[in-house]
């Protein structure tokens, strides 16, 4: 467990001292997401300035009601009674309607700014998912937002009618009297120094805590969705013990926060109800010397609770603000974060229709996560449309790095990649891939329907072409046995289908997009014999009058492509048909000898 006697570095601790210089000011990025909703936010601003006016004059009606106690017109008391009870009316039909106008504007900003950062983070390159955890990402989205909703739809309405009931209290005060109001000035200073020294240090604590919060998220969504390999390797006391350190280092910060605004809220009430209470004591001396009326004095003590509430409302709000505003910066670096890979302003669209020619010219590429390491190492390849084209080498060797680098996943350092003549990075991301169906090695599968599964590269498709698609790919027959057949819901990351049935849905899935260009990585990796003939006959068919790249470790799968592209340390080593490369001996060769049964000269 955490020692929590000292304070634990929190995540991006390099970001925790940039920190230090910001204020609740962070809080102007919410703007543009208030703009368009000014007319919803000017009604909640109108109601809350009357529930704040309706507040400061019900301690008039009370100084009347007190002063005309002993009246001969019983009439006149009975008016001022009824008009203080009007003047209630009116305060809990404008609470009322302000806290509906800021709750929906608190709610509409939220969702529009959860949207914003989904939007943001979907389209990010793979390279922005190696510098933060997924799980990070979905704690922003949830938590943070979450505080951010209770800021825009609750605390910041509260903070500006305390700021009106502060000030307005304050002058009526002045105008009852000019004496005790000067003597509750005096504490002011007392109250502020403390709210400005521990709201400096409340900020920081709440970004921290933040921090430890979305790291404990993205522990948790890593070990969750890796929970079959935790237990498969009995890393379950392990895992638990990482989460507990990392859950408990976030309640220590979560402590320390609490403290420091408990402190601050402490020395702030007191402080303040010290004050009222010395000038009660004076304000009941001059009533006793006739100085003023018992109503003015009563008038006066609940202009100064009332302003002495909206104080102590502040310093507590002050700590939300906090916390908000660390929020808004965490969710702000996402949406400013750029990406790696970036759509040019103005991209070129290739011809109809896509023929699937496909070149790369002298490409070198280093992952950034190894920036000294080239994954390709000056790749040249022409691959002309209605090729069949497979990759083949050691793992390591840059036969998948081909794959994501035709996706765009990641831009070379070097070199360019070409589709139809077009450089890849010269064209929108989404208009080049729409033309590229993948298969790859570790087949996604929603949580969803098996037909939406298999749709999800044409969610349009009619359920004739998803079977049609389903028994290209071998998948029917064990779909149509799932309970409700193409309607079964197959589970997060498919948990219920085998790692065969998932690949058959992947092949399925992009059998039916019907893309000019076919990518599959390892496609057959985890189907047992029967299956991946099936599959590959599939594949085979799928791939005529198709450019069709094949990456393969099991080289009996590759056999028929019309030419074998041989990778080593980045490098394209041989290529051929497979038996101009056995002859040649050489890395395929091994490869060959490795795989298949003795007496190779046979194949």
């Amino acid at each position: 467990m955490t020692d929590q006697t000292t304070a634990p570095t929190p995540p991006n601790a390099g970001e925790q001292e940039r920190e230090k210089s910001k204020k609740i000011g962070a809080l102007r990025a919410l703007v543009p997401f208030l703009k368009p909703y000014w007319k919803l936010m000017a009604a909640a601003i109108a109601a809350l300035v009357a529930t704040a006016i309706i507040s400061l004059t019900l301690p008039l009606a009370v100084r009347r009601v007190v002063d005309n106690f002993d009246t001969a017109d019983a009439a006149v008391l009975d008016l001022y009674f009824l008009a203080a009870i009007g003047i209630a009316g009116l305060l809990a039909i404008g609470t009322g309607l302000r806290y509906a106008l800021v709750t929906r504007l608190g709610e509409r900003v939220v969702a529009d700014i959860r949207k914003a950062v989904f939007d943001r983070v979907i389209g990010m390159s793979p390279s922005f998912y190696e510098n933060i955890m997924t799980g990070e990402v979905l704690s922003r989205i949830t938590t943070d937002t979450t505080l951010i909703l209770s800021v825009v739809g609750s605390s910041i309405s509260i903070a500006l009618r305390n700021v009106l009931i502060f000030v307005g209290g304050l002058v009526l005060m002045l105008l009852t009297s000019a004496k005790l109001t000067g003597l509750v000035l005096l504490i002011v200073p007392a109250v502020v120094v403390p709210i400005l020294v521990l709201g400096r240090r409340l900020r920081v604590l709440s970004r921290e805590n933040q921090d430890w919060i979305a790291a404990s998220s993205g522990r948790a969504s890593e070990q969750l969705s890796a929970v079959q390999t935790v237990q498969a390797f009995t890393h379950e006391a392990a895992s638990r013990a990482m989460f507990s350190d990392v859950t408990e280092a976030s309640y220590g910060s979560a402590k320390r926060r609490i403290t420091t605004r408990a402190a601050m809220t402490v020395i702030v009430i007191f402080l303040v109800f010290v004050g009222i209470v010395g000038v009660l004591w004076i304000g009941a001396n001059d009533v006793r010397s006739d100085a003023m009326t018992m109503g003015a004095l009563i008038q006066f003590v609940i202009y100064a609770v009332m302003v002495a509430g909206a104080v102590a409302a502040l310093s507590e709000i002050i700590g939300e603000l906090q916390r908000a505003a660390g929020a808004t910066e965490r969710l702000v670096e996402l949406l400013q974060t750029r990406d790696a890979v970036r759509d040019v302003d103005a991209p070129q669209v290739l011809a109809a229709p896509v023929r699937g020619h496909i070149r790369f010219e002298d490409v070198r590429f280093a992952y950034p996560a190894r920036p000294a390491i080239n994954a390709l190492d000056g790749v040249t390849l022409d691959i002309q449309p209605g090729e069949t084209v497979a990759f083949v080498g050691p793992s390591g060797a840059g036969k998948t790095t081909i794959i994501q680098m035709l996706l765009r996943f990641y831009d070379p350092q070097e070199g360019r990649i070409c589709l139809d003549g077009v450089n890849v990075a010269d064209m929108a991301r989404e208009a080049f891939r729409a033309h590229i169906a993948l298969v790859p090695q570790d087949p996604m599968i929603f949580a969803a329907s098996a037909a939406e599964n298999i749709a999800f590269g044409r969610p349009g498709a009619s359920q004739a072409e998803i079977e049609a698609a389903a028994r290209a790919a071998a998948a029917h027959e064990f779909i149509t046995g799932l309970p409700d057949g193409y309607d079964s819901p197959l589970g997060e990351r498919g948990v219920m289908l085998s790692g065969g049935q998932k690949q058959r849905i992947a092949i399925a899935r992009a059998i039916l997009r019907d893309a000019p260009v076919l990518l599959l990585d390892e496609a057959t990796s985890a189907l047992d014999a029967e299956s991946e003939r099936a599959v590959q006959e599939a594949v085979d068919t799928l791939a005529a009058g198709r450019t069709t790249l094949i990456v393969a470790h099991r080289l009996a799968t590759v056999k028929k492509a019309d030419r074998i592209v041989v990778l080593d340390q980045g490098r394209v080593v041989a290529q051929g048909p497979h038996d101009q490369l056995v002859a040649e001996g050489g890395l395929y060769a091994r490869l060959a000898r490795l795989q298949f049964t003795d007496g190779i000269a046979a194949e």
